[in-house]
């Protein structure tokens, strides 16, 4: 433990939470970009978060960013570019990678629909079993309903749920919605955020006009 909370460099940051795992101390590949405090949480091989991005190619060029101190539940899914196929042809079968002389017929880049980073603000929620498509941007404070699968963006402190998620309801008013982004409290330091604690914490959240 450090002086104002759990040290970010730990891998398992509670010894009595085995589960929980701070994604940042995981990662190896240079296209996943994860902020301090955001955890993943799964009962079997937390560390192995990597295995829940799929199709990340280094030579497509797409990057998974996460913020800080989101919350991950067990059974995500990025599915990242990689998995696009070709749609402008006849086929959308990709013989190039089965070999046997059929490689002649690898798509150049500009022929895949290609959607960008993969981007998670901060203090995002993700339910247990959600699915996230390529180059969806999901905004700062949002919450995504278990078993969902998001294929469009996700606006901050929004609700969205359903295959395809769909906005279930906003967090809070506009202008609660406004200061919070204002406040932008996941990037204060350890000591700030320790002595806020318990008013980030408390519903309310109007009290905390005065730490902007």
């Amino acid at each position: 433990m450090s002086t104002y909370g759990p040290d970010p460099k730990a891998l398992f940051p509670n010894p009595a939470a085995p589960s929980v795992c701070f994604i940042k101390n995981a990662v190896t590949r240079p296209n996943i970009e994860v902020g301090e405090y955001s955890y993943y949480d799964d009962p079997v091989h937390p560390e192995r978060f990597e295995e829940h991005v799929t199709h990340h190619y280094e030579f497509l060029g797409d990057r998974l960013i996460i913020g800080r101190f989101c919350a991950i539940a067990r059974g995500v899914e990025f599915v990242m570019n990689g998995a696009n196929h070709r749609m402008c042809s006849a086929t959308t079968y990709p013989f190039n990678i089965m070999g046997g002389g059929w490689e002649k017929c690898t798509p150049s880049l500009d022929e895949l629909p290609l959607k960008g980073d993969t981007v998670v603000g901060n203090d995002v929620w993700i339910g247990q079993d959600v699915t996230v498509m390529p180059g969806v941007h999901i905004g700062d404070g949002a919450i995504i309903a278990a078993g969902s699968v998001v294929t469009r963006d996700v606006p901050p402190y929004a609700i969205y749920g359903g295959n395809p998620a769909r906005l279930i309801r906003m967090r809070f008013d506009a202008g609660t919605v406004g200061l919070l982004l204002r406040l932008r409290w996941w990037d204060w330091p350890a000591e700030k955020i320790f002595n806020n604690l318990e008013l980030l914490c408390s519903p309310e959240i109007s009290r905390l006009l005065e730490l902007i």
